[in-house]
C-alpha cells in the first residue's frame, strides 16, 4: 500500500482537485465516494472502484477493512489523517474515499420508462433527496436539464445515500424535446395547477416533471406536458420544498399501483 504524507505529492494534488472542483471531476471522468456507506452501496451494485484512499485512523475500522478486502485488486493509498481531512467532504471523516469512473449517460435512451424530469434544480441536498425517493419508488430513469446541479457532486452523493447506483441518471438533457417524444403522459408539478395529484391517475407510463426551487417548472416545459398537478396545502403555506413535493407525487403513484394490484 502506497503511503503519502506530503501535500506536495502529485497523486495527492490530483485527488485534491477532484475533491474540490466539479469541472475537474467532469473533465477527468471521475467522482469521489466519501464514507463507508456509499462505498458499500457501490460495491453491492457496481463492483470494485478504481482506487481506495484511506486514512491512518480509518484502516483500523472493521467495516473499512472489509471494504479493503473486497477491493483488494485495486490500488490502495494511505494518507495521514491531516491530508485525508482535506479530501473529505464531511466534518468527521470515516476514513475511506473511493475513486470511481463516473457512470455518465449523456444521451437519453430510445426506450423511455416511467421517469422523473428535473428542470434547473440547484440545491445538492434537494437533488440527492429526490434521487433517493426515485430509487425507493422504483423509478429508475431520471433526467436533468443542463443548468441543474452536478448529479455526481459530493454533496448530492451524500444526500442520495447510494441511490445513484440503482438509477439511470441523464444529465444535460433537453427536457422539452424529451417530453415531446415521451410515449406516456407527462405531468408537470405546479403550485397553480387546478387538479391535485391525488385526483390524477399516475399508473401506467408517466413522466413527473419538477422545476427549479424558486421558479418552478418553466412555461415552455409546461406547454410540453399533457397536464399539471398540484399538492393541496394550508393557505398559510406559500410553497413546498421540491424534494418533498417529488416524494409525495412518487409515493402517491406507489400507493395507486399497490391499491390496484390488491384489487386484482
Amino acid at each position: 500500500m502506497k503511503q503519502i504524507t506530503s501535500g506536495d505529492n502529485p497523486q495527492f494534488k490530483a485527488l485534491l482537485k477532484l475533491a474540490q472542483s466539479s469541472r475537474e471531476r467532469r473533465l477527468a471522468g471521475y467522482s469521489l465516494l466519501d464514507g463507508v456507506h456509499l462505498l458499500q452501496a457501490y460495491q453491492m451494485q457496481l463492483g470494485a472502484p478504481e482506487q481506495l484512499v484511506l486514512s491512518h485512523s480509518g484502516i483500523d475500522n472493521p467495516e473499512i477493512q472489509a471494504l479493503m478486502r473486497n477491493a483488494s485488486s485495486v490500488p490502495q493509498t494511505l494518507l495521514s489523517d491531516n491530508l485525508f481531512k482535506h479530501l473529505s467532504s464531511v466534518a468527521t471523516p470515516t476514513g475511506v474515499i473511493a475513486v470511481i469512473k463516473t457512470p455518465r449517460r449523456e444521451a437519453a435512451p430510445e426506450i423511455l420508462e416511467t421517469c422523473v424530469m428535473l428542470e434547473d434544480i440547484q440545491d445538492p441536498g434537494n437533488l440527492g433527496s429526490i434521487l433517493r425517493s426515485c430509487a425507493a419508488a422504483a423509478v429508475r430513469q431520471v433526467f436533468l436539464s443542463k443548468p441543474s446541479v452536478n448529479a455526481w457532486s459530493p454533496r448530492v452523493l451524500r444526500a442520495a445515500m447510494g441511490a445513484h447506483f440503482s438509477l439511470e441518471i441523464y444529465e444535460r438533457t433537453d427536457l422539452e424535446a424529451l417530453a415531446k417524444r415521451f410515449p406516456g403522459r407527462v405531468l408537470a408539478a405546479r403550485q397553480d395547477a387546478p387538479r391535485a395529484v391525488f385526483e390524477c391517475d399516475l399508473s401506467g407510463r408517466v413522466a413527473l416533471v419538477f422545476g427549479n426551487e424558486g421558479a418552478g417548472v418553466s412555461p415552455a416545459l409546461t406547454r410540453c406536458a399533457h397536464g399539471t398537478i398540484s399538492i393541496p396545502m394550508s393557505a398559510a403555506t406559500e410553497s413546498l420544498n421540491v424534494a418533498a413535493a417529488a416524494a409525495i407525487c412518487l409515493f402517491e403513484r406507489v400507493r395507486q399501483i399497490s391499491k390496484s394490484a390488491a384489487l386484482t
